[in-house]
């Protein structure tokens, strides 16, 4: 018979705990930084006419959405603040705590087309997604990140 092998693992090795280290304390400020500015740079585009990739999108769901209360012209600008905000707290890391507000009102704007616009969004071959629908797909996944860094933030009293 052969030698018995110890019950115990060894250790990991000096890179894994080097590379485990460096993960854990970069990846969530890396993730917190890098989503701050992709949703700041979105929202930043939406305040120029045209420019937005997804400016019919947004000005289609708040005509109705708000029963063609709320004028183009405010729609949009007011969109873009929400996620420019957004952004540059996600950035700097400052009103994390409050960002769940303003987060809680583009969930419902960049989730309502889903509702929407079913048929518009996914009608390319065998139900694909159009560039819209990649657009809005695109917006869930920012949605799910911004809620891991909420769920870390109210786990952290420091909130970073």
């Amino acid at each position: 018979m052969g030698e018995l092998r110890s019950a115990t693992k060894p250790g990991p090795s000096p890179r894994r705990v080097r590379v485990d280290g460096w993960l854990d304390r970069y990846s969530f400020p890396l993730l917190r930084i890098t989503l701050g500015l992709v949703i700041f740079g979105f929202g930043f585009l939406k305040y120029f006419s045209g420019i937005s990739p997804a400016q019919d999108l947004v000005l289609h769901a708040n005509r109705i959405l708000t029963f063609g209360l709320v004028p183009d012209q405010v729609a949009l600008p007011a969109l873009a603040t929400v996620e420019c905000l957004l952004g540059l707290s996600l950035i700097t890391g400052r009103g994390l705590r409050l960002l769940v507000y303003p987060l809680t009102a583009w969930a419902i704007a960049i989730l309502s087309p889903l509702l929407l616009f079913p048929a518009e969004l996914f009608s390319g071959p065998d139900h694909a997604p159009t560039l819209a629908g990649q657009y809005v797909l695109k917006d869930i996944i920012l949605l799910a990140a911004c809620f891991v860094v909420m769920a870390r933030v109210r786990a952290n009293t420091r909130g970073l």
